[in-house]
This record gives C-alpha cells, sequence and structure tokens, in this order.
C-alpha cells in the first residue's frame, strides 16, 4: 500500500487469540488498521492492550460481540466505519469446535443445540459478516474476504465433530456465491484450510492424540498460527489480486488434493 493513501480497514472475527491474532499482527505490520473482536471480553481486553502498544491505539480497535447476535455484529460493523472506513479486508476466522472430555461426540449423539450453535458461529456469523461487509467493498472497488475453513473439512476428519465439519465444509459454498456476485466489482474471496496448528483448540502435543496428529504430518512439525497468518495477510495484499476462489491448504502435507 502507498503511504500517501488511507491505510486499509481490516477486520478479524475472533481475532483475540490463536490464528485470529496471528492474523491481526501480520495485518497490522503491513500497514492495515484492524478491528478484531470476540465474545470473551478478558481476551479482547488483553489484545486491545498488547496490539496498541506493538502497532499504536490508533489502529486498533478491540469488542466484545458475540457472532450469534446480527444486531451486534450490524453496530460493530457500524462504528468501524464511523471510526475509520467500511472494511477492506474481512478474515472470518472465528469458530469453535466442542469436545467431550477432548474427544468428539459420536454423529448420532450430537444435540441439536450442539448442533445449531456451532453452525450460527462457525458458518452463520461468516455469512453475516459477509453480508456486511462485500457490499461496500463492492462499492469500494476493491475488496478481500478470507474463510478459515479447516482440514476437517477438507479430508476424513480425526479429532472433529460432525457439526464443526459441516461448518467448515460448508464455508466453500459461501465463497463460490461470493466469487460469482463480487468479482467483476474487485472483490476476491479465498479460504485458507489450517491442518494441525497449536490452538487452544487442538489437542496437546504430548497427549496421545496430538502425537497421532504429529505423526501423520509430513513436515514433522505442527503449525504455527504464523504460517496461517502469513499467507492470510498476502491473500489480503494487493498483489493476491489474480487468486480468487481458491482453498488453499495449510497443513505440512498431512492433506494432499488431487
Amino acid at each position: 500500500m502507498s503511504s500517501a493513501l488511507p491505510a486499509r480497514v481490516a477486520i478479524v472475527t475472533g481475532g483475540t487469540a490463536g490464528i485470529g491474532l496471528a492474523c491481526a499482527q501480520h495485518l497490522l505490520a503491513s500497514g492495515h488498521r484492524v478491528a478484531v473482536f470476540s465474545k470473551q471480553s478478558s481476551r479482547v481486553k488483553r489484545a486491545r492492550v498488547d496490539l496498541s502498544r506493538k502497532f499504536g491505539a490508533g489502529n486498533v480497535i478491540a469488542d466484545a460481540v458475540d457472532l450469534r447476535d446480527a444486531n451486534a455484529l450490524k453496530a460493530f460493523f457500524e462504528r468501524i466505519e464511523r471510526a475509520w472506513s467500511a472494511p477492506d479486508v474481512l478474515v472470518c476466522n472465528a469458530g469453535f469446535s466442542p469436545k467431550d472430555n477432548g474427544q468428539r461426540l459420536a454423529f448420532d449423539t450430537i444435540p441439536l443445540s450442539e448442533w445449531n450453535d456451532v453452525l450460527a458461529v462457525n458458518l452463520t456469523g461468516a455469512m453475516l459478516c459477509c453480508q456486511l461487509a462485500a457490499p461496500s467493498m463492492a462499492a469500494k472497488g476493491f475488496g478481500r474476504i478470507v474463510l478459515i475453513g479447516s482440514i476437517a473439512g477438507r479430508a476424513m476428519p480425526r479429532l472433529a465433530g460432525a457439526s464443526y465439519v459441516a461448518s467448515k465444509a460448508a464455508l466453500a459454498g459461501i465463497a463460490k456465491s461470493l466469487v460469482s456476485e463480487y468479482s467483476y466489482q474487485g472483490v476476491t474471496t479465498n479460504t485458507v484450510a489450517p491442518g494441525n496448528v497449536l490452538t487452544e483448540m487442538m489437542a496437546p502435543p504430548d497427549s496421545p492424540a496430538g502425537q497421532a496428529a504429529l505423526a501423520r504430518i509430513p513436515s514433522g512439525r505442527m503449525g504455527r498460527p504464523e504460517d496461517i497468518a502469513a499467507l492470510v495477510a498476502f491473500l489480503a495484499s494487493d498483489h493476491a489480486g489474480f487468486i480468487n476462489g481458491a482453498i488453499i491448504d495449510v497443513n505440512g502435507g498431512e492433506y494432499l488434493p488431487s
């Protein structure tokens, strides 16, 4: 981005920890103003302090917002537009994967409440954010939407339950729809599908499940949030304008699409 132009604005959902926080840091480092949110107030406060200290308070907004609350989401996007501008970049990262004592529930025991809650955050929340961001991006003639999927939505799921798998696989449908409707107005949409990344969602590395996951990765290590964030920052840049509708696997070779 030229220093003569206003800093572009990025919104990162679930941007207060793990992959989302790393994405926020990389986007800030590349010159964006970044707004992050999650529903956990303590994480929001910590992210606001840490990011502001490193990148300047004027470049950071952090709020507690529940993705399941459409009105709260709309108010957050309106706040960002009043403070800076409508977003140029949207990273839909927020998501969760319920476990029972570290294990996924069997398919036939998943409560409907859990199924609905996971889809409300991982899938419907992403759709609502895209609805709020894409029209203003199209009006500007520039936009970058990055959806954070998962290896669980691409390959045979080993640890994730069916609700999480379904929600991540379905992001591909949102991406296709956005590509078909907004590409001609300068908006690209891509999906990044991480493998086993060292976040609190993953099994502890020294657990049997963690060791089994490591054994499946040809690169010989777990992923780091920065591995995902570096790609997201590139996809948000001018250099990635011809990458559109892609699903990019970042998994150390654990899953190789044909």
